[in-house]
Protein backbone atom coordinates (compact mmCIF):
# COMPACT_ATOMS: atom_id res chain seq x y z
CA UNK A 1 0.00 0.00 0.00
CA UNK A 2 1.32 3.23 -0.83
CA UNK A 3 2.27 6.00 2.01
CA UNK A 4 -0.92 8.62 1.99
CA UNK A 5 -0.94 11.98 3.83
CA UNK A 6 -3.87 13.82 4.76
CA UNK A 7 -4.32 17.17 6.80
CA UNK A 8 -7.05 16.73 9.27
CA UNK A 9 -8.87 19.32 11.52
CA UNK A 10 -11.39 19.06 14.19
CA UNK A 11 -14.57 17.19 14.47
CA UNK A 12 -15.10 16.05 11.11
CA UNK A 13 -12.90 12.64 9.74
CA UNK A 14 -14.55 12.99 6.18
CA UNK A 15 -17.78 13.79 4.73
CA UNK A 16 -19.59 11.41 1.71
CA UNK A 17 -21.63 13.68 -1.07
CA UNK A 18 -23.83 11.30 -3.46
CA UNK A 19 -24.22 12.90 -6.53
CA UNK A 20 -26.15 11.99 -9.68
CA UNK A 21 -23.71 13.60 -12.22
CA UNK A 22 -20.04 12.68 -11.10
CA UNK A 23 -18.41 14.17 -14.26
CA UNK A 24 -19.89 17.50 -13.26
CA UNK A 25 -19.33 17.58 -9.92
CA UNK A 26 -15.66 16.67 -10.60
CA UNK A 27 -15.36 19.70 -12.88
CA UNK A 28 -16.76 21.89 -10.19
CA UNK A 29 -15.21 20.45 -7.40
CA UNK A 30 -11.63 20.69 -9.12
CA UNK A 31 -11.82 24.38 -9.63
CA UNK A 32 -12.84 25.24 -6.52
CA UNK A 33 -10.23 23.50 -4.85
CA UNK A 34 -7.71 24.75 -7.43
CA UNK A 35 -8.55 28.36 -5.89
CA UNK A 36 -8.62 26.98 -2.29
CA UNK A 37 -5.17 25.65 -2.76
CA UNK A 38 -6.94 21.75 -1.87
CA UNK A 39 -5.35 18.97 -4.01
CA UNK A 40 -7.30 15.96 -5.07
CA UNK A 41 -6.62 12.89 -3.38
CA UNK A 42 -7.59 10.83 -6.03
CA UNK A 43 -10.33 8.96 -8.09
CA UNK A 44 -12.07 5.67 -9.43
CA UNK A 45 -14.78 5.00 -12.08
CA UNK A 46 -17.33 5.88 -9.57
CA UNK A 47 -15.99 8.63 -7.41
CA UNK A 48 -12.93 10.86 -6.37
CA UNK A 49 -12.00 12.61 -3.28
CA UNK A 50 -10.23 15.56 -1.95
CA UNK A 51 -8.72 15.39 1.98
CA UNK A 52 -11.94 14.72 4.41
CA UNK A 53 -14.91 14.82 0.96
CA UNK A 54 -15.79 11.97 -0.86
CA UNK A 55 -17.62 12.17 -3.62
CA UNK A 56 -19.38 9.41 -5.47
CA UNK A 57 -22.25 7.70 -7.84
CA UNK A 58 -25.10 5.99 -6.16
CA UNK A 59 -23.83 2.80 -7.84
CA UNK A 60 -20.18 3.22 -5.55
CA UNK A 61 -19.86 0.66 -2.71
CA UNK A 62 -20.16 2.91 -0.09
CA UNK A 63 -23.43 5.06 -1.33
CA UNK A 64 -25.42 1.61 -1.59
CA UNK A 65 -27.14 3.02 -4.01
CA UNK A 66 -28.50 6.26 -2.38
CA UNK A 67 -27.79 10.42 -3.67
CA UNK A 68 -27.23 11.88 -0.05
CA UNK A 69 -29.64 14.87 -0.04
CA UNK A 70 -28.95 18.65 0.47
CA UNK A 71 -26.07 19.48 2.81
CA UNK A 72 -24.40 23.03 3.71
CA UNK A 73 -20.22 22.86 3.16
CA UNK A 74 -17.71 25.28 4.28
CA UNK A 75 -14.57 25.55 3.52
CA UNK A 76 -12.02 27.62 4.63
CA UNK A 77 -10.07 30.31 2.69
CA UNK A 78 -6.45 31.92 3.92
CA UNK A 79 -7.69 35.32 3.13
CA UNK A 80 -10.97 37.22 1.36
CA UNK A 81 -8.88 37.00 -2.50
CA UNK A 82 -9.16 33.67 -1.67
CA UNK A 83 -13.38 33.44 -1.21
CA UNK A 84 -13.53 35.60 -4.37
CA UNK A 85 -11.48 33.66 -6.42
CA UNK A 86 -13.38 30.51 -5.06
CA UNK A 87 -16.75 32.55 -5.71
CA UNK A 88 -15.49 33.31 -9.38
CA UNK A 89 -14.51 29.78 -10.14
CA UNK A 90 -17.90 27.90 -9.17
CA UNK A 91 -19.86 30.03 -11.25
CA UNK A 92 -17.65 29.05 -14.49
CA UNK A 93 -17.99 25.72 -13.76
CA UNK A 94 -21.31 24.86 -12.88
CA UNK A 95 -22.21 26.46 -9.80
CA UNK A 96 -24.91 28.82 -9.16
CA UNK A 97 -24.50 32.09 -6.99
CA UNK A 98 -26.18 31.81 -3.47
CA UNK A 99 -24.63 34.77 -1.61
CA UNK A 100 -21.69 36.60 -3.46
CA UNK A 101 -18.75 37.73 -1.84
CA UNK A 102 -18.99 39.43 1.11
CA UNK A 103 -18.83 40.47 4.88
CA UNK A 104 -21.44 38.46 7.29
CA UNK A 105 -22.86 39.06 10.29
CA UNK A 106 -21.95 35.44 12.25
CA UNK A 107 -18.85 37.48 14.03
CA UNK A 108 -16.84 40.37 13.08
CA UNK A 109 -14.70 39.67 9.97
CA UNK A 110 -16.43 36.46 8.99
CA UNK A 111 -16.04 36.88 4.78
CA UNK A 112 -18.02 34.32 3.10
CA UNK A 113 -19.10 33.65 -0.63
CA UNK A 114 -21.78 31.06 -1.11
CA UNK A 115 -22.76 28.66 -4.25
CA UNK A 116 -24.78 25.79 -4.83
CA UNK A 117 -22.78 22.65 -6.40
CA UNK A 118 -24.57 20.91 -9.80
CA UNK A 119 -26.84 18.83 -7.05
CA UNK A 120 -27.84 21.84 -4.83
CA UNK A 121 -25.57 21.61 -1.87
CA UNK A 122 -25.06 24.76 -0.71
CA UNK A 123 -20.98 25.25 -0.88
CA UNK A 124 -19.12 28.00 1.07
CA UNK A 125 -15.99 29.40 1.54
CA UNK A 126 -14.72 31.25 4.50
CA UNK A 127 -12.86 33.47 5.67
CA UNK A 128 -12.34 34.29 9.11
CA UNK A 129 -10.48 37.30 9.48
CA UNK A 130 -7.00 37.88 10.95
CA UNK A 131 -5.80 35.16 13.02
CA UNK A 132 -2.93 33.16 14.76
CA UNK A 133 -2.92 28.96 13.83
CA UNK A 134 -1.11 26.99 16.16
CA UNK A 135 -0.32 24.87 12.81
CA UNK A 136 -1.54 24.83 9.27
CA UNK A 137 -3.18 21.75 9.78
CA UNK A 138 -2.47 18.59 11.20
CA UNK A 139 -0.39 15.85 9.26
CA UNK A 140 -1.38 12.18 8.87
CA UNK A 141 0.58 9.95 7.31
CA UNK A 142 0.00 6.42 7.02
Amino acid sequence: METQELHRGRLIDHIQLVVKDLAASRKFYEAVFAELNIPMGGSGEDFFWADELFISTPDSEAAQGELSGRHHLAFQAKDRAMVEAFHRAALKNGGRDNGAPGLRPYHPGYYGAFVLDPDGNNIEAVYHGEAQRSAPSVKVTF
